[in-house]
């Protein structure tokens, strides 16, 4: 089977490309993976990719190319959504190599991996093929704008998947989609192939983007209770942003010292993260959670904020993590004087994180993807049947609205 992935930009680092990786490996054991990147800004991809994952770009950025000079570079999209947070950087160029590329694929399975690129898929892609729109924000994260412009792309789709269950049952419950199955998939994190942390060191860590969602500052005040209790316990915060500054400050008035330490980017996380013996989440909404499915993978129990959508489906509370409620920096601190006070719970729940983490394996989600696909190819005709019912439904419905205005 063909299989073809549509990304931003493959040659970035983020989440989505990493699981898309990951998946795209998996699957490329048994089947042939094209990567359809939509950008390109670099010569080589930042994370590693599969040999037997093919990698295509249709349009590049670099200085030397001549993209930078065709003229359609420099006029706006008119396909990709303009309430679509990466509308600034698509042109028309990217709406002619999409369509391009699309119209001649002869994949049997084309996903794409973004609202804006979904649109894409919904207005070039073969009905031959089946075709899936993963979601890897959250529907209520989408503006109402957005939303309207994905529904009337997405009823045309086989399969909307999403990465939680939580996000799926509000996509059904609000964004009608006859004839498309709406779905949960988690994203995929592979064995890190490190040995896994035993506990013993003290050092509480915490990764991703230096912004105010993610709430760092929640968790260097909790942490600020901590290190009062416990000198011999650090903090060190992985990633980049804008709140960079503003949580230095945060550190330095809270006369931490080197006892909360902003460290940077790390890549792979995981080889931080089995140097620590908690790995901590403060924020206010996570679509997914990789980080927390990192940790776990690598032997270390969570402490997460309880936020929409995915920490409460991937922590199992007082088993392999401990789940709080959101904003509460003595709660979260609480929990985190818990596990640091009590080694032989802290390692109990480490050894459960590990074998939890087992169920977001590429192999394991690759297999989940495998049945859908044999589903959607089977229930083909019912859904296709589904959706003409609809609309015929929607077109009476509105025949019926404007005889009676008419009246």
């Amino acid at each position: 089977m063909k299989i073809t992935f549509l990304i931003h930009n493959v040659y970035g680092v983020g989440g989505t490309i990493r699981t898309t990786l990951n998946l795209a490996a998996a699957l490329a054991g048994d089947h042939e993976v094209t990567i359809v990147s939509m950008l390109r800004h670099r010569a080589r991809p930042r994370f590693a990719v599969d040999p037997r994952v093919n990698v295509v770009h249709l349009v590049d950025l670099r200085e030397e190319s001549t993209d930078t000079t065709d003229p359609l570079m420099h006029e706006p999209a008119a396909v990709f959504p303009t309430a679509e947070k990466r509308y600034k950087q698509y042109s028309r160029l990217t709406d002619e190599r999409a369509a391009q590329h699309l119209r001649n694929c002869d994949a049997d399975v084309i996903i794409g991996t973004r609202p804006g690129i979904n649109v894409y898929l919904a207005r070039f892609g073969s009905p031959r093929a089946l075709r899936i729109a993963q979601e890897h924000l959250t529907h209520d994260a989408h503006s109402k704008k957005l939303r309207a412009q994905l529904a009337h792309h997405y009823r045309t789709l086989d399969a909307v998947v999403t990465t939680t269950e939580a996000d799926a049952a509000v996509y059904r419950a609000k964004m009608r989609l006859p004839g498309v199955q709406v779905l949960a998939v988690p994203n995929s994190v592979p064995d890190p192939g490190l040995a896994p942390a035993d506990g013993t060191a003290k050092v509480v860590a915490a990764a991703g983007r230096l912004v105010r969602g993610k709430r760092f500052d929640l968790l260097i005040e909790a942490f600020t209770k901590v290190a009062a209790q416990h000198p011999g316990w650090t903090l060190r915060i992985y990633g980049t942003g804008t709140d960079k500054d503003r949580l230095q400050r945060l550190i330095d008035e809270r006369n931490l010292g080197d006892r909360a330490t902003l460290m940077g980017v790390a890549s792979p996380i995981e080889a931080e993260f089995v140097k620590a013996s908690i790995v901590a989440s403060a924020s206010d909404a996570e679509s997914f959670g990789m980080t927390l499915v990192e940790a776990m993978r690598c032997g270390v129990p969570v402490v997460s904020t309880d936020c929409p959508l995915g920490p409460a489906e991937i922590i199992h509370d007082g088993v392999d993590g401990r789940l709080v409620p959101m904003g509460d920096p003595q709660a979260l601190a609480t929990a985190l004087l818990d596990l640091i006070t009590d080694e032989p719970v802290r390692r109990r729940m480490g050894d459960a994180a590990l074998a939890a983490g087992r169920r977001f394996d590429p192999a394991h989600v690759a297999r989940i993807y495998e049945d859908l696909l044999a589903d959607l190819a089977a229930t083909r005709r019912v859904r296709g049947w589904e959706r003409r019912k609809a609309h015929w439904r929607g077109w009476a419905g509105r025949t019926l609205s404007r005889l009676r205005l008419r009246c």
